[in-house]
């Protein structure tokens, strides 16, 4: 503010995509890694005094999992953070600088090296907090009269997943150099916000479309026949919000969303689907079950899964590990995953949204 009372122009409210070319003004006020989000405090206040009143050696085992869930969080606080600028034995750190390394640097192999040391052991404080919500929702499940406090807990250990989940869809989309800078730059700058705080704005609003999708999937019996899924994807876009209508309007006609959707919505590869797809036209298959699958391929898939968040995580594993392989071998089949597509689309139109706003103005 100057001596006239007036607020300085350098702090004048604009677009952020105009700093990438200096440094991205980014509020780290509160760059601690927060132990609990205020509605997992909310919940364990809640849980931990019903835990005490049923079975105090089970509440204290759980207080020693919380302490050291604690002392975990503040070790990751320690690290310098990624919002800010530091001179560090290897030289000055900015987010400029690390949103350029990761633009520049992330290759096809494992990028662990690569990336910096709190985004590492903020992952791994990410897990034992998952595992920690997962174990207080199966107790929780064991209490009277607390099914909704134990799928709150679900839903906790469901949303930390998908900040993982997160985190390897953004490596993926940082990596292709198809896409315009500014989105890898804005996919690289929610990365360092995501590092910093293990939560995310995109994730948050594209997880619930997720895990409806992913849950409508088990409900339905796919027909491994034609392979098609038409049926199938009519079924859970029936039942999800307007962006994943959208979504399935403006991109299914593109074969590498189509053929991500199939692996996504019968739980076996492109290269399973093809070669299942040829064994049931020989044989004069119409269509078979999910439990025939293994048998007709003659080796064990595992072609459907549970709502575990483990299982949820695993299947992505192996689809994005798959599309990755696929990309960097040139072969046949999806180079991405269904989520790779999803929140590259939703990035698509929150640009769209921004640019018609300035344009309105």
């Amino acid at each position: 503010m100057s001596d006239t009372g007036e607020i300085s122009s350098e702090f004048e409210s604009i677009d952020i995509n105009s700093f990438f070319d200096n440094e991205p003004q980014i509020d780290s006020s509160d760059n601690e890694v927060s132990l609990l989000t205020p509605q997992e405090h909310k919940l364990i206040n809640e849980f931990m005094p019903l835990v005490k009143a049923k079975d105090e050696e089970r509440w204290k085992i759980f207080n020693d999992r919380l302490q050291d869930l604690e002392q975990l969080a503040k070790a990751v606080a320690r690290f310098p953070s990624l919002l800010e600028r530091h001179e560090l034995a290897g030289g000055t750190r900015t987010p400029t600088i690390l949103i350029s390394s990761l633009i520049k640097h992330l290759d096809e192999g494992d990028a662990t090296l690569q990336l910096p040391s709190k985004a590492i052991l903020g992952k791994g404080f990410l897990v034992a907090k998952a595992h920690t919500l997962s174990s207080f929702s199966k107790y929780a499940a064991r209490i009277e009269g607390c099914e909704k406090l134990a799928n709150n807990f679900a839903n906790e250990t469901i949303s930390a997943m998908f900040s993982l989940l997160a985190e390897d869809v953004y490596l993926n989309l940082i990596r292709d150099n198809t896409q315009p800078d500014e989105f890898r730059r804005e996919w690289a700058l929610s990365l360092l916000l995501l590092w910093e705080h293990w939560n995310d704005q995109t994730a948050e609003t594209v997880a619930p479309v997720l895990q409806n999708v992913w849950k409508a999937r088990r409900k339905l019996a796919p027909a491994f026949g034609t392979m098609m899924g038409t049926s199938e994807l009519l079924l859970i876009s029936m039942q999800m919000d307007e962006q994943w209508i959208q979504f399935i309007k403006s991109k299914m006609g593109e074969q590498g969303v189509s053929q991500a959707m199939e692996e996504f919505l019968f739980g076996i590869s492109f290269e399973q689907i093809t070669t299942l797809r040829s064994i049931l036209r020989e044989k004069g298959i119409a269509a078979i079950g999910r439990d025939e699958v293994s048998s007709f391929l003659g080796q064990h898939v595992k072609a459907d899964a549970g709502l575990d968040y483990r299982d949820f995580y695993s299947m992505y594993t192996i689809r994005r590990d798959n599309a990755r392989s696929r990309k960097r071998l040139n072969l046949n089949g999806p180079h991405k995953t269904i989520e790779d597509y999803f929140i590259q689309f939703v990035t698509e139109k929150n640009q769209e949204k921004q640019k018609n706003d300035t344009f309105a103005k």
